[in-house]
């Protein structure tokens, strides 16, 4: 029986490579439904090749166009912030929830309902609404598994194992282009040295994020959410060359760490096919790479964005979401040359001293509408802080 597939976000990286991996075994998969923003020309063509049941097109004035191009296809085709529910009405196998940002929160919600299992790439549904989203799960007993490298490693190392076998969870970060950058030029960095990541080209948000370690930040506190092991055991700790993802430290002296090419399609295949998957055409690691693999600690002086994170875990329940809110604020700030880089770790700090702060932060959610009201929040008094 072919298993019935969505995938939200197909037109970006994470959802092109999920479409890759299905590719080499499309005659076992149903595309049930493939979704995008405003990339219509990318939606219409995965339409058209995998044959996909239906397509939402979330900007609308794209939509006649899309429909237009399909009409001589079974494919239906949505427009606009519409259930994903009035859709789908049979329970699908498998979702890859990798829409960006915090308009993948709702489809994600949506999606749990549906699904069998939920691959999970939108680390602000994870931040913002992960207790939303792990009461669904119970209700409609779905499985939610994380398919970012350092959450999927920690899922495979963590197996079988309570917290109390663990003595400490490390997350492994690449240190970005600033590694060893002395501390006294950092106030004179320009957008376009912190989007040069050393390794990938990746977006030019993430790419900033990486660049003050603010993607481990939040890294730590969707492990936080996802896993429940006591939030004291996550340390970051630098592996420039990123083929360990996280290492776990165990009470009996044993440490354990899975090594792997940093290639999206092996955490998307085996939370798609499990222990049966076969992965083709994946680069292996030469066994000379061993040699060269190191690890060191965070320069916490040079990276200060690391303190936030005992912030985001003791300051309120929405805290972590009133800090991804300011820090993709203040990142599209830097971008347009209105303020320093050190300027996004240093105004997320003071946004904690507001008047308001915690009026929002301690105030626990119970739907998606009250996380966009906190987050909306933070959005404006950081434009506001940064305006004065």
């Amino acid at each position: 029986m072919k298993k019935k597939i969505i995938i939200l976000g197909s037109t970006g990286s994470i959802g092109q490579s999920t479409l890759k991996v299905i590719k080499k075994d499309i005659k076992n998969f149903d595309v049930i439904l493939l979704t995008a923003n405003s990339n219509y020309r990318k939606l219409i063509h995965q339409a058209k090749e995998f044959n996909a049941k239906n397509v939402i097109i979330y900007n609308k004035k794209f939509y006649d166009i899309v429909k237009k191009s399909l009409k001589k296809r079974t494919t239906k085709v949505f427009s606009g912030n519409l259930s994903l529910t009035k859709i789908v009405k049979q329970k699908v196998d498998y979702t890859m929830s990798a829409i960006v940002g915090l308009a993948g929160l709702q489809p994600t919600v949506d999606a749990v309902k549906i699904s069998k299992t939920v691959a999970l790439a939108n680390k602000e549904t994870i931040i913002c609404g992960w207790h939303i989203l792990s009461k669904l799960k119970k209700k409609y007993k779905t499985e939610i598994l994380p398919v970012d490298s350092e959450h999927f490693s920690i899922m495979e190392l963590a197996k079988n194992s309570s917290d109390h076998e663990i003595e400490e969870i490390i997350i492994t970060a690449s240190g970005g282009p600033f590694l060893n950058t002395p501390k006294n030029k950092f106030k004179n960095i320009k957008p376009s040295q912190a989007t040069k990541h050393p390794k990938w080209n990746m977006g030019k948000k993430i790419s900033v994020d990486s660049a003050n370690l603010m993607n481990k930040v939040f890294e730590v506190i969707e492990a936080c959410k996802i896993f429940n092991f006591d939030e004291k055991k996550y340390r970051i700790v630098i592996h420039p060359q990123s083929y360990v993802h996280s290492i776990i430290r165990f009470k009996n002296g044993l440490i354990k760490m899975i090594l792997y090419n940093p290639d999206m399609k092996i955490p998307i295949s085996n939370t798609l096919y499990g222990k049966k998957n076969i992965i083709p055409n994946i680069k292996k690691i030469n066994i000379e790479t061993f040699n060269k693999i190191t690890f060191e600690n965070v320069n916490i002086e040079k990276f200060p964005s690391v303190k936030i994170i005992d912030k985001c875990l003791n300051l309120g329940h929405s805290t972590p979401t009133i800090v991804n809110a300011s820090n993709e604020v203040l990142v599209s700030l830097f971008l347009k040359g209105k303020i320093g880089f050190l300027d996004i770790v240093n105004n997320i700090n003071k946004i904690f001293k507001d008047k308001d702060f915690n009026k929002y932060a301690k105030k626990k959610p119970r739907s998606v509408k009250d996380i966009k009201i906190t987050d909306n929040w933070a959005r404006l008094k950081t434009n506001d802080m940064c305006a004065r």
